[in-house]
């Protein structure tokens, strides 16, 4: 829980009562503060910030303090530096927004807009934790109060004396990524209301989406109404239109408390009132609250860490909810959903398993780039049965529309980013023994995404066409030439593209060679070498390359999206995560690899006023953990002989980078869906999977933990392990580097180790101090497997 600053006596026996456990003996779910970021002077994210909601919730019920802001993606939802809030509204996910509801007193004053009947507010008043979120609003006197079920927002409003005091739904209202092209609010009884709204197509997400509501309150009001424009319509019985909204009125006392739920479903009015009548058919409050607060308890106490500081504990667990909140759910509680990748929106549902309940849900989702160094890490870690789930949801999707996707919006495509990073997920959640899916169809679907006609051939948000991937070149010459553009994207990226496809091709290959298609395994493992298509000898990094095999000229390493996808070529010239013994040859050896990245990360370190160290902007600098392109940077030194650098730097990266727990302090710019997040949690606790976890055999890279014991309580449905455990002695600021290690009592002499061997369940001892050991995994036979090191015969390159 997070308190602000010195709260009135009255609220501070709220905490005291809320918090449920002492400062000495704090649980997980209590060192998260959900407020750092919310203040970043780079925006906060639409999906973020959902504070009254549980972990992947399709209702994410939280206060907006500002709505809608410019570009509809960054600087809105709850931002810290404002101080109105102008309605608490149910939906915060990716390209959806919808359901506001605002209680206010005095006269009607809904139809002029929330920039009208929006409340200040003071941070002194707030109570903020996982699951709850309580305020006043200052120019109502109202207490509000919010928590929530999976798909159901729980309101409680302690209202003052007044003939006038209502509860508004300003359904039309323009909140987030979306406008509202329709909506409609009708009066079932003097307790319960029913509706929808409909997201206007965005430019991310082509098609309107509707989200079906039935509010329910827990005393009969005295009128119901609503408006359209500026129209007021009293006391009937049915709204509806472009810009309508809806009203309850009471006449309440002196501290009445008026209570109110709000479920909702994308697949119908009757899907969701039975998603309110079976996750909440009662009216405590505080025993959902309650019940909010023991799920995230448990989802956070996945990993236990033990030492470290106040800040870094805080931190960890911030970090680690946020990787649990960023994408939601859009399948109902009994596994409906609405597929709506075809010409026209299908009800569907999701196979139950033996206890009736569907086997999985359905999700909406930012873009998997990059996702293989952070979510898909720590998912396949900690919640394998979530990431089956997902699994099972990409193949459905496939199923539905012949697309693996990589960014789903309410079951329909956004084609958001580049590449097709479902493939690594998918891969590294089969090679980790993660496989309770439909795994020939999944195969399918990810070769297709590999050819002209899949996701490979779709660019940025290429709704209605394909060939903006330009993979036919890939294909065909080995890399993708900076001077053929795509139709639907005015930076021409190819060498990003090429390089991303090389890698999603060598995950494939190790698919395929996991399931004996020996053809395919030598095909995409060719592919996977396209890499080096774009190594350019006479400069030393990846470089664009036009159709007739000529440089891209003028050429300035530092230059930013000239030829790349949110960065640079310092940046992607790393990008080489699945054969980094190959680009460590490239670059002329150990040596000469080690001084090349080292010397990004001291430019790097070097503040910049208006940035912090190693964070120079979304895909600007030498290296930019701003975005995700560089996110495996200071891990690389463990391949090429210096694992000292690598823990040097990631130690200092994550202190200086991602180590602020301040509002305006947190993630730098753009965590995506917890991507940012992911990459902090693990770099502390000191493990790392450069090639994403999708080799055949994965492995974990160690760096130093930040903390003094580190406990991952492994789930025996998946891993035959109870805990492994990770001892970090004599830790300290000063001691980051490590000096020895031991693996279930026997020495380690190397910087990594198998992902089975974690499974097994065990403790990985590291003994640290103030200075390098040297020695210590530098053997060029201890670097971590790469794809030249594990081929028996070297791949012929593309000509």
């Amino acid at each position: 829980m997070y308190l602000h600053r010195t709260l009135p006596r009255l609220f501070v026996l709220s905490f005291l009562l809320l918090c449920a456990s002492t400062i000495a003996g704090k649980e997980p779910v209590d060192w998260v503060d959900p407020t750092i970021g919310s203040a970043s002077p780079h925006g906060p994210r639409w999906i973020f910030f959902a504070s009254a909601c549980r972990p992947f919730g399709m209702v994410n019920l939280s206060p907006d303090t500002i709505p809608r802001a410019k570009g509809g993606l960054r600087g809105m939802g709850y931002v810290y530096t404002s101080n109105v809030i102008h309605g608490f509204s149910h939906v915060h996910a990716w390209q959806l927004s919808g359901v506001p509801v605002m209680p206010t007193t005095g006269p009607l004053n809904g139809p002029e807009g929330s920039n009208v009947y929006g409340s200040k507010f003071s941070h002194d008043s707030e109570v903020i934790c996982p699951g709850y979120h309580a305020v006043t609003l200052d120019d109502y006197g109202i207490r509000a109060e919010l928590t929530s079920t999976d798909r159901v927002g729980f309101h409680r409003y302690t209202f003052p004396e007044s003939s006038e005091s209502r509860i508004l739904f300003n359904l039309g209202a323009t909140l987030g990524p979306a406008r509202m092209d329709d909506a409609l609010a009708r009066k079932v009884s003097d307790t319960e209301l029913e509706g929808y709204v409909v997201n206007a197509r965005t430019w991310r997400r082509s098609k309107p989406i509707p989200i079906y509501f039935v509010v329910r309150f827990d005393k009969p009001f005295l009128t119901f109404g609503g408006w359209v424009g500026k129209k007021v319509f009293d006391d009937v019985d049915e709204v509806s239109g472009k810009g309508s909204g809806a009203f309850v009125e009471y006449a309440t006392t002196e501290k009445e408390v008026v209570q109110l739920k709000v479920a909702i479903s994308y697949v119908s009015i009757e899907q969701a009132r039975l998603n309110l009548d079976t996750e909440l058919p009662h009216w405590d409050f505080n025993r959902v609250k309650e019940e909010s607060r023991r799920v995230w308890n448990e989802w956070l106490g996945k990993i236990e860490v033990e030492g470290g500081t106040d800040a870094q504990r805080t931190r960890f667990y911030t970090d680690l909810w946020h990787v649990l909140l960023g994408r939601r759910i859009n399948s109902d509680v009994n596994g409906k959903y609405c597929d709506m990748t075809g010409p026209k929106p299908v009800v569907r549902r999701i196979p139950a398993g033996p206890d009736g309940k569907p086997k999985y849900a359905h999700y909406n989702t930012d873009a998997f780039w990059c996702t293989f160094w952070n979510v898909n890490q720590i998912w396949a870690l900690a919640y394998p049965e979530l990431m089956n789930g997902w699994c099972n949801f990409l193949v459905d999707m496939y199923k539905d529309g012949g697309l693996i996707p990589r960014g789903p919006s309410a079951h329909s495509y956004t084609f958001v980013m580049i590449g097709t990073h479902s493939t690594p997920f998918i891969v590294s959640a089969y090679m980790k023994g993660i496989r309770n899916f439909d795994v020939q169809r999944a195969y399918e679907g990810m070769r297709k995404n590999h050819f002209p006609g899949g996701m490979m051939d779709k660019h940025h948000y290429e709704h209605d066409t394909f060939g903006g991937g330009r993979v036919e070149y890939y294909i065909k010459g080995g890399y993708i030439p900076h001077d053929k553009k795509s139709h639907c994207w005015p930076n021409p990226d190819g060498a990003s593209l090429t390089l991303e496809y090389a890698y999603d091709d060598w995950c494939l290959a190790q698919m395929a060679k996991a399931l004996g298609k020996e053809d395919d395994y030598r095909l995409f493992i060719t592919r996977a070498g396209n890499y080096r298509n774009l190594w350019d000898e006479s400069t030393q990094f990846m470089r664009p390359r036009n159709s007739d095999g000529s440089w891209m000229t003028p050429f300035d390493p530092l230059a930013l999206a000239k030829g790349f996808c949110e960065g640079n070529a310092w940046h992607y010239t790393w990008f080489v995560p699945h054969d980094v013994k190959g680009l460590i040859k490239l670059l002329g050896g150990r040596d000469a690899f080690n001084a090349k990245l080292n010397q990004a990360f001291e430019s790097a370190a070097v503040p910049d006023p208006g940035f912090a160290p190693f964070a120079k902007g979304e895909g600007r600098g030498y290296v930019c953990y701003a975005n995700q392109p560089c996110l495996h940077m200071a891990h690389l030194f463990n391949y090429s002989g210096a694992p000292w650098l690598s823990q040097k730097w990631v130690r200092e990266v994550k202190e200086r980078t991602f180590g602020g727990v301040a509002p305006h302090d947190g993630y730098r710019h753009d965590d995506d869906s917890g991507q940012l997040s992911g990459v902090g949690v693990l770099m502390a606790i000191g493990l790392f999977e450069v090639r994403g976890g999708a080799a055949l055999k994965p492995v974990y890279e160690i760096t130093s933990p930040i903390f003094d014991k580190v406990t991952i309580h492994l789930d025996k449905r998946y891993y035959p392990g109870n805990r492994f455990v990770i001892v970090a002695k004599n830790n300290s600021k000063r001691n980051n580097y490590i000096q020895s290690a031991m693996l279930d009592g026997k020495p380690l002499n190397r910087p990594w180790f198998y992902h089975r061997q974690l499974v097994d369940g065990g403790t990985l001892t590291l003994e640290l101090g103030p200075e390098p050991n040297k020695q210590w995994g530098s053997r060029p036979e201890d670097a971590p497997p790469s794809m030249t090191s594990e081929l028996q015969q070297p791949v012929e390159k593309v000509k």
